[in-house]
């Protein structure tokens, strides 16, 4: 969805973000990955092993780029790590971990390659690098967000983008575990010294506190929006839609629809509806 968000987003995608995280843009724009998906390259500074976070689409010359910068950074790539299972994120990871001879760890076991996974409150350490595994369900049931505590920064995937904000993948999405995620992240932005966001898609976001901030009051609007449609009648998704997101493009109404059911399934099990 489009509109700017709080944080001085970065006016251009891809390169060092932070002093641990390099992007590299996949070719895959489109109304729904905004300018393409963000792949990460993670390292800490010195140390010859990195890992890779999201090795987005299938398309062997971004697989093959990305590999290029961490050989350009002096880097190995040792470790490949999923956010959650979408193609747009996932799709060139077994491709990726053919050319790089990792394993892919992801929460849901469909996405892993190799013996192991990724859990909530995991702490992993490659190459002196210390990054930590947040479980944030909601846009999917399987979305994980990565903590970089030395850069004060939060790998977010599709749960804070970079620029306007995501939908909830009914039904595999729940709202109320979308909410609590924010609510989570909102807690370590104003408390434990989180800054940054490192989005799936969209430039990098300076202000985190006010990123989440933002996307609690849209999304509260919204839920109060689709509750009153409901109560004037209007119960089916593309009704719904056709009223509350008519300033929205056209293209993204059916992620809306999605949304929209999520946010419906909440009223009525909050007894709103």
């Amino acid at each position: 969805m489009t509109g700017l968000l709080p944080g001085d987003p970065a006016a251009g995608i891809g390169g060092e973000a932070t002093p641990r995280a390099i992007c590299v843009l996949a070719p895959n724009p489109s109304p729904m990955t905004l300018d393409g998906t963000n792949t990460w390259l993670l390292s800490e500074p010195g140390s010859d092993l990195a890992v890779v976070v999201d090795p987005g689409p299938l398309h062997e010359g971004h697989l093959r780029r990305v590999i290029e910068t961490a050989e350009q950074q002096g880097k190995r790539i040792a470790l490949t790590l999923l956010t959650h299972g979408h193609a747009d994120h996932s799709e060139g990871a077994a491709r990726f971990a053919e050319l790089t001879r990792t394993e892919v760890r992801a929460l849901d076991p469909a996405y892993r390659l190799g013996s192991e996974g990724l859990t909530n409150g995991q702490r992993l350490d490659v190459g002196g690098l210390d990054l930590r595994v947040v479980g944030t369900p909601g846009h999917t049931s399987d979305s994980l967000t990565f903590h970089l505590p030395a850069d004060g920064a939060i790998l977010t995937g599709d749960t804070v983008l970079g620029r306007g904000t995501t939908m909830v993948a009914h039904p595999d999405g729940r709202l109320g575990d979308y909410l609590d995620s924010l609510r989570h992240l909102h807690t370590m932005a104003a408390e434990h010294g989180v800054g940054t966001v490192l989005p799936g898609h969209g430039p990098v976001l300076a202000d985190a506190l006010g990123a989440v901030e933002y996307y609690l009051a849209h999304r509260a609007a919204r839920l109060a929006q689709v509750e009153t449609a409901a109560e004037d009648g209007l119960r089916t998704a593309p009704e719904v839609v056709a009223r509350v997101y008519a300033d929205v493009d056209r293209a993204l109404w059916p992620a809306a629809e999605l949304s929209v059911l999520a946010q419906l399934e909440y009223l009525e099990e909050h007894g709103l509806i």
